[in-house]
């Protein structure tokens, strides 16, 4: 079965310009017809125009004109023409034979004419391959625009994205405090409380900021109520702890090893007291130490007292009892400003401890006992 052969590529400069020149020489052949000598003896002619035999040559140079003659008589087809194949249709080719023998030039203008025309062919098939360039290049940079574009978009939309999600977790943490502030295991030692702590305090803040959220006001009231729950087990857990510290030792620095833990609470609380709930907090955290502490010392500063009113007298009295006074009330608020360094140049947030130790001397003096 034949195989249809491919055409090809046409040029219309380029077969403008070889059917002329064939047209040409055929009709410079019919103007000067070969001699009989010129005929070979196949029957066909060398074509060469009778003029040239005004041009003698010799016979080795006749001989080498012969072979190269005989040589390119017989050229070969391309590869997509051989087995029959044509580049263009026969009646297009007839056309172009015609329309190139009505182009034989007989005058310089006609000359300069057909060439300017075949220069004007040849410079319109140079652009068009460049306009087919310009016109694929055009069409890549608009796709490779069209990507940069969605890629533009996409970057924006996973932005929005990540700060929608930024916001929306300050309501997802509801679940997670809950969670754990209601775990057992949670309590005021748990490295974990006091962070727990503050990132509730943040989204109280949150939410208190952007009231025209959806269910915003349920969430504010879920977040106070979990802030509470953390009060009260963090006032629980310093009672337990201070408990231990009166069973370890009265002295200060055992107390301050016992009670080390509630210093960060404390630190904490004082932080945030400008809020209402917080300076309640630390008001009540002010009482129970002073109250803690007076029941600790008392005893031994009203013991101490006794003795001093037992083997001296009035004047040496007053002032072994006010030095010892002053000592002890120097060392409370010492400790007192380990725990509230904040709250410590306030002195009347330790009215409760200090009145009654200054009480216990005036029921101790000998004038009050006769």
């Amino acid at each position: 079965m034949a195989t249809k052969q491919a055409t090809l590529p046409r040029s219309g400069a380029f077969s403008k310009g070889y059917n002329f020149a064939y047209a040409w020489e055929k009709v410079g052949t019919r103007l000067c017809p070969p001699p009989p000598s010129a005929i070979n003896s196949s029957g066909g002619s060398d074509l060469r125009p009778r003029f040239w035999q005004n041009a003698p040559v010799t016979e080795e140079q006749n001989a080498a004109i012969s072979a190269l003659s005989h040589a390119v008589a017989e050229r070969p087809f391309p590869v997509n023409l051989e087995h029959g194949g044509t580049a263009v249709p026969e009646k297009e080719s007839a056309l172009e034979e015609a329309g190139a023998m009505d182009a034989v030039l007989v005058n310089t203008h006609q000359f300069y004419k057909w060439f300017a025309e075949l220069e004007s062919a040849m410079k319109s098939e140079t652009e068009e391959k460049y306009r087919f360039y310009e016109s694929t290049l055009e069409e890549r940079v608009n796709t490779c625009d069209g990507i940069l574009q969605q890629l533009v978009e996409k970057q924006r939309l996973i932005g929005f994205a990540e700060a929608l999600r930024s916001r929306l977790n300050y309501f997802y943490e509801l679940e997670n405090a809950s969670t754990s502030f209601y775990s057992q295991t949670m309590n005021i030692g748990n490295e974990q409380f006091l962070p727990l702590l503050k990132r509730l305090d943040d989204c109280i803040l949150y939410v208190e900021n952007n009231p025209l959220y959806a269910e915003s006001a349920v969430y504010l009231v879920k977040f106070r109520q979990l802030q509470v729950q953390a009060a009260i087990r963090g006032s629980g857990s310093g009672k337990n702890a201070v408990t231990e510290g009166v069973e370890a030792s009265l002295i200060y620095v055992r107390f301050k090893a016992a009670a080390g833990e509630l210093k960060p609470v404390f630190n904490e609380i004082e932080s945030r007291s400008s809020k209402k709930e917080y300076a309640q907090i630390l008001s009540e955290c002010h009482s129970l130490f002073c109250e803690q502490r007076l029941y600790l010392i008392r005893g031994t500063v009203q013991q101490r007292i006794s003795e001093f009113a037992k083997k001296e007298a009035l004047p040496s009295f007053t002032r072994s009892g006010c030095a010892y006074l002053m000592e002890a009330c120097q060392f409370e608020h010492q400790l007192f400003a380990h725990f509230f360094p904040a709250s410590a140049p306030d002195v009347s947030t330790m009215a409760p401890l200090m009145d009654p130790l200054i009480a216990i001397e005036k029921f101790d003096l000998p004038c009050a006992r006769t």
